[in-house]
């Protein structure tokens, strides 16, 4: 189990704090790279870069049956309200692809190919593409559950995930305990997570202490004599509130800002009995309700609106192609002022009103960022195995929509609507992303790298770490080389050289979880001699850099991305500093 946090390094003494020296040069004979003025930053060669956003569509019925058979022209997509071309479109029914292949070319003739057993897989049988494999993350907010709720509900999940699942398809299971904690890393094992999740119904849930705590504000509530004296309880409580509240939302936010450079779907299914949009939203009213038009609470209760911050949640979810799948795991609820315990003495049915107002506040957030992000929100229901059905037939039945906007980069978060020309159906998906800068796509790819069993290397670039050195402060400073293939790069002519463009980013996190602050960038002043350019095939450029680190086992992540041909990969190695 690991915590997943994102601290200064230094401050939490563990892996690389800065980039401190890169030395370069080529390998296997050819001359050393040298770099020249302005050959990194600002190459002559204009580079085009162009990305497809791809956009996951549910369709069905006004009765909620999956509708299948549907083609790239039954649909129009509109970014900002404009309509553009699909060019990418990709249709799965039941987890299997039913979009036409394209013909092969025709073969030179060659051998029979030998059959394979039956009723294996044969040869050509079509894998799922990189960009729609499903990574799932199952969120078990411990904080914001009661442990009876919780537990009911695990036990359906771990049924779910081990018959509704694809193969190919990859499970995280995280919780939320005041912090963040992996319990277990992707894998398509799905009796991996189902044993962690029963290891964590022996973990404390601590929403009963959110049960004692409303009762005693209620209670003060009640007793109290003047309504100022009741709105000091009420203030105090929903500040407590609005902190526990905040974090619980930083942690959610932090979960899918890491999903972000992942490639294909990706999906949190997010247990808890609720969140809360206005923290302490049904006390104002009980302040209300005793006091009347003498209370201000109404007003007052706004303060601690958390609205926007499961918008920005939304917003950010879109933008890493992340959709929110939520469960209220405490199902079919009862007022609690029914009973003897927490009846109030105010008007009558106000304890009602005010137990049902709770109850809204806490479930709009779950229908907000489940619909916003294209996802399910299951509510009020003590048995939540049919609607994980229906999430299971999103993750095996959908449109995949892929269009190429005309700007990149431009950081801007842009609206997306489809509609199906079809009368009669209803359609679902994200509605919106943010256009990433060239910078943010590989901080995010590295991060990726760093914090998932996750690499892409079509460069073919290599690691290598040499040996330490130990300073007088106890740091060791430890060298990283960066082996680029020069065959896989674009080289452009310049005068007597050939050039690339192409950059380094770098980050490191250590075994607690606490990663560097921020992704590094560095310039690879790449230049080789245009007499040696054909012999450079095959030949590695070598960047060394140094990183300041603590003793102890790190592991290192790198993106390289060549800026000409749009090109990047990323990979990453465990080092054990200072043996």
């Amino acid at each position: 189990m690991s915590t997943m946090s994102n601290r200064r390094i230094l401050a939490a003494g563990g892996v690389a704090a800065l980039l401190l020296t890169g030395a370069a040069g080529a390998q296997r004979g050819s001359k050393p790279a040298t770099p020249q003025e302005g050959d990194a930053a600002g190459l002559f060669v204009d580079t085009v870069n162009v990305s497809v956003v791809n956009v996951d569509v549910y369709v069905s019925d006004k009765k909620g049956n999956r509708i299948n058979g549907l083609t790239r022209e039954d649909f129009e997509v509109f970014e900002d309200g404009r309509p553009v071309a699909v060019t990418n479109f990709y249709a799965v029914e039941d987890g299997k692809a039913t979009t036409p292949a394209p013909e092969p070319a025709p073969a030179a003739p060659t051998e029979p190919a030998v059959p394979g057993p039956p009723g294996l897989p044969g040869l050509n049988e079509v894998k799922t593409p990189e960009d729609q494999r499903l990574r799932l993350v199952v969120y078990i907010d411990n904080f914001n559950l009661r442990p009876f709720n919780r537990n009911r509900v695990m036990r359906e999940l771990r049924a779910f995930i081990g018959q509704k699942l694809g193969r190919g398809d990859q499970m995280m299971l995280v919780s939320y305990d005041r912090s963040l904690h992996v319990r277990r890393q992707f894998t398509s094992d799905p009796h991996l997570i189902a044993t962690a999740l029963l290891e964590l119904e022996k973990v404390s849930g601590q929403g009963v202490h959110q049960d004692s705590d409303r009762r005693e504000v209620l209670r003060q509530i009640e007793d109290s004599q003047s309504v100022n004296e009741a709105t000091i309880y009420a203030r105090s409580y929903s500040q407590a509130a609005f902190n526990d509240l905040s974090f619980s939302i930083d942690a959610m936010r932090n979960i899918t800002d890491s999903l972000a450079g992942l490639p294909g779907r990706k999906a949190i299914l997010y247990v808890s009995d609720g969140l809360q949009m206005i923290a302490g939203q049904d006390i104002w009213y009980a302040v209300q309700g005793k006091y009347g038009e003498k209370s201000t609470g109404l007003t007052e209760q706004f303060e601690f609106d958390a609205s926007r911050r499961f918008e920005e949640l939304a917003a950010q979810a879109n933008a890493n192609r992340v959709t929110f799948y939520t469960i209220d795991a405490a199902g079919l609820r009862t007022y609690s002022s029914i009973s003897a315990e927490t009846a109030t003495a105010g008007q009558p049915g106000q304890g009602v009103f005010v137990d049902s107002i709770q109850i809204s506040n806490l479930q709009t957030p779950l229908q907000m960022i489940a619909e916003k992000t294209g996802g399910v929100a299951i509510i009020n229901s003590n048995v939540v195995t049919p609607q994980l059905e229906k999430i299971a037939s999103d993750f095996n039945t959908y449109y995949s929509l892929g269009y190429t906007p005309t700007h990149y980069g431009d950081g801007r978060y842009h609206k997306i609507e489809v509609k199906v020309k079809r009368k009669g159906l209803e359609v679902r998906h994200r509605e919106g992303y943010r256009d990433k800068t060239t910078e943010s796509r590989m901080s995010d790819g590295t991060l990726a790298t760093l914090r998932f069993p996750f690499e892409n290397n079509p460069l073919g670039i290599e690691l290598e770490t040499g040996t330490p050195t130990r300073r007088s402060d106890g740091y060791y400073l430890q060298p990283i080389n960066v082996k680029v293939p020069l065959g896989k790069l674009v080289l452009v002519p310049r005068g007597a050289t050939s050039e690339a463009r192409v950059r380094l980013f770098v980050a490191a996190i250590d075994t607690e979880g606490n990663t560097s602050e921020q992704v590094q960038q560095i310039p690879l002043p790449i230049s080789i001699p245009a007499a040696d350019v054909a012999s450079a095939v095959g030949k590695y450029y070598v960047y060394t850099v140094n990183l300041l680190m603590r003793g102890g086992d790190q592991k290192v992540a790198v993106g390289v991305r060549d800026d000409v041909a749009a090109e990047a990969s990323f990979i990453s190695r465990a080092v054990r500093v200072g043996g």
